[in-house]
């Protein structure tokens, strides 16, 4: 398996009012969030980078036209698995009872398809064209790097078949799992590191019930759990779960961004 299959390379979300959503994670997360960044074929969209202070990019931002409203986008956080064939791993998604929302495109940046799983919950597949500006591999995902995505996981309609799902399209392997009683089996996903260490990246269980649909949570990293909570809060998000401890000693809370969107945090908490 290539460094580049099965990796998340990039995170985005689409949001209907750029403005907005850029004073919200830019007070939340620290994120520069620079609009217009990437030139579009459609006037009515824009699309916009978000970096950190130490210069590492974390994902983007895409605009939703009243068009795409229309055909049912909604304001969301959606991540790219990088893939060494697209045009193979498409195949493979649809024979793996996944379907496809946005077919084959290939840009400046690379070739990609929006895709979902046999339960619906969506993803990108993207096969990166080589870039003379870029060196190395994304850091999108760091699990320990501020304001990078600390953890991936899967809210799934029928966890041991989505498991199959992405272990047969990526290689991932299962490092382990936890017992979370009536919520089910916490199933860990992982795959090798920039050392050759299998390591974890996140985790796939049963969607709980008052989940209204499949979806990926991304889990960014924030300082103290606490101080983030407040600016959510503050910039007119919605907590929706915690803060909460979870094993290991982390933090973690689920909300709604200003527009809907359903985002996830990760950090330490200043009184333990």
């Amino acid at each position: 398996m290539s460094t580049l299959h099965g990796s998340w390379i990039w995170y985005e979300l689409m949001a209907r009012d750029a403005h907005v959503a850029r004073t919200f994670y830019e007070a939340v997360m620290g994120w520069t969030i620079t609009l217009d960044a990437v030139p579009t074929a459609d006037p009515d969209t824009s699309y916009a980078l978000i970096a950190n202070a130490d210069g590492g990019m974390t994902g983007g931002m895409l605009t939703i036209t009243a068009e795409m409203e229309a055909q049912g986008a909604r304001s969301a956080w959606l991540g790219y698995i990088g893939v060494d064939d697209c045009a193979a791993t498409l195949d493979a998604v649809v024979a793996r009872g996944g379907k496809v929302w946005m077919p084959l495109t290939t840009l400046d940046v690379g070739t990609m398809a929006l895709v979902s799983d046999a339960g619906g919950a969506p993803f990108y597949i993207m096969t990166p064209a080589p870039r003379p500006d870029t060196a190395g591999p994304s850091t999108a995902y760091a699990r320990e790097t501020m304001g990078r995505c600390g953890w991936n996981e899967l809210y799934a309609a029928d966890a041991p078949r989505e498991i199959a799902f992405y272990t047969d399209l990526f290689g991932w392997s299962l490092p382990g799992s936890m017992d979370m009683g009536a919520f089910g089996t916490y199933q860990f996903i992982g795959r090798p590191d920039a050392t050759g260490e299998d390591t974890a990246m996140g985790a796939i269980m049963p969607k709980p019930p008052q989940v209204p649909r499949p979806h990926w949570n991304h889990y960014f990293r924030v300082g103290d759990i606490i101080a983030a909570q407040k600016t959510v809060e503050e910039q007119g998000g919605k907590v929706l779960n915690g803060p909460m401890e979870v094993p290991g000693g982390e933090w973690i809370l689920q909300g709604q961004d200003p527009q809907g969107a359903f985002f996830s945090l990760v950090g330490t908490h200043s009184a333990t």
